[in-house]
Formats: structure tokens, C-alpha cells, sequence
């Protein structure tokens, strides 16, 4: 029988020296260097399988195609995200495991429509709280957000520990720019509602076309689900 990780804890200043040598080397570099500084059982991957995810997804899958990604299935997701979830699965041999809400919790939200009243419970209930279930058998964990996403991304550096666990944003100085040659370099996939004017894909109940995240939480301030505040 395994024995259970045992998760590590940075002081601020590693967290300044991780930044220090993250910050000179590309993205295919950080991925490869992650796995000398940090074992790959403390490695945790989320990813959204939305918009352009699979830059990140694909980086990975050349340096270590055996990283396990979680997917928070909230249950509203859009039929085209659950599709490019199993194009790229299946194009890049990934490994991906569903974190879901408990059925009784998501069902409340169902049946409440939490999402038009107060959309922060709605995504606490079945985006935050399935994925704090098993943040603490994790060191770090990797997402793929950029700096020009949003004023709040803006903010972050590459290595921040928040919420009890080291975050890795391996993307974040790319550009818009950056991401689109690397995309058209490497000919990926992009999720297929881009097509229709969404840029930004969440819930199916919660999003509609718009540029940037315009169309993320619809007539509402909200920018953030809460995961990466």
C-alpha cells in the first residue's frame, strides 16, 4: 500500500527564487523543469477543456504525457466543451479524471436555478468545493491562465502559494499573439464554440459570445468562479 504524500510547504522566499528562474525560461522549459523541483505525485493539472486549453494540455502531453488532468465537471457544461474534451483526450493520449460536486449538491442547484441568483454559490457548490476534496494530496498546482485574461491575472506571478497550495501558471506571460502562433504552429484544435463568438466558456447557463470574458457570468461583475482568486 502507498503511503499518503506527504505535501510540502514553500516559505516566501523559495516562492521568490521559483519566480526568479521560472521567469527567464520558455513554456516547454517550465513544464520540464517542474518535474526536477517538484515530484510528479505533487503535480496537480486542472484544466476546463475550453477556448484554447489545449495549448497547455499539449506542452504537456510531450514532456510527460502520464500527468493526470482533472476536469471539474460542473454538469452545465456546453455539449461542444464535453466533445473537445474527447478530441483532445484522444489526440493526445491524455489521462483526465472528472471532479464532481456531490450528487445531492448539485442537484440543489438544479432544481434552486442558484446560478441566476447568486451564481458565487452556484460555482462554490460544484466548481471550488470538489476540487478542495483533493487539493491536499497536491504541492502545486499548474493552470493554465494568462496575464492578459483579465485584470485579476494580471496580478498573479508564476508561482503564488493561495489557498493552501502552491499555483503554477506556466502560460502566464504568453500573449494573445503568442498563443495564437503557438496554435497555428502546432496546428491545435480550438474549442468549437470559438467559431460561434465565445472566447471564454464556462457554464452553458452562465455564458454567452463576447471577447475576452466579456461573456462569462453574463449582467453580473463576476470575472472569477473562485478557483484562482
Amino acid at each position: 500500500m502507498n503511503e499518503p504524500q506527504v505535501k510540502r510547504v514553500f516559505t516566501a522566499e523559495e516562492i521568490r527564487l521559483l519566480n526568479e528562474k521560472y521567469s527567464a525560461l520558455t513554456v516547454d522549459q517550465r513544464i520540464a523543469e517542474l518535474y526536477l523541483d517538484f515530484k510528479p505525485e505533487e503535480v496537480m493539472l486542472t484544466s476546463s477543456f475550453a477556448a484554447t486549453s489545449a495549448f497547455l494540455l499539449h506542452v504537456f502531453s510531450k514532456i510527460n504525457p502520464n500527468q493526470l488532468i482533472h476536469f471539474i465537471n460542473t454538469g452545465y457544461h456546453f455539449d461542444e466543451t464535453l466533445a473537445y474534451k474527447a478530441q483532445l483526450t484522444e489526440l493526445y493520449g491524455l489521462k483526465v479524471e472528472d471532479v464532481k460536486a456531490e450528487t445531492w449538491e448539485h442537484e440543489f442547484t438544479t432544481k434552486d436555478e442558484t446560478w441566476k441568483k447568486d451564481p458565487d454559490l452556484c460555482c462554490s457548490v460544484n466548481k471550488v468545493k470538489p476540487l478542495e476534496k483533493i487539493k491536499q494530496n497536491y504541492t502545486v498546482w499548474v493552470s493554465g491562465l494568462m496575464k492578459w485574461q483579465s485584470d485579476h491575472r494580471a496580478s498573479l506571478n508564476f508561482f503564488e502559494e493561495r489557498g493552501g497550495i502552491l499555483k503554477f501558471y506556466p502560460l502566464l506571460d504568453v500573449t494573445k499573439e503568442g498563443r495564437a502562433e503557438y496554435i497555428k504552429k502546432n496546428d491545435l484544435p480550438f474549442h468549437p464554440l470559438i467559431a460561434k463568438g465565445y472566447f471564454s466558456i464556462g457554464c452553458s447557463h452562465c455564458t454567452v459570445p463576447g471577447e475576452g470574458r466579456e461573456g462569462r457570468w453574463n449582467n453580473n461583475p463576476k470575472t472569477e468562479c473562485g478557483l484562482h482568486l
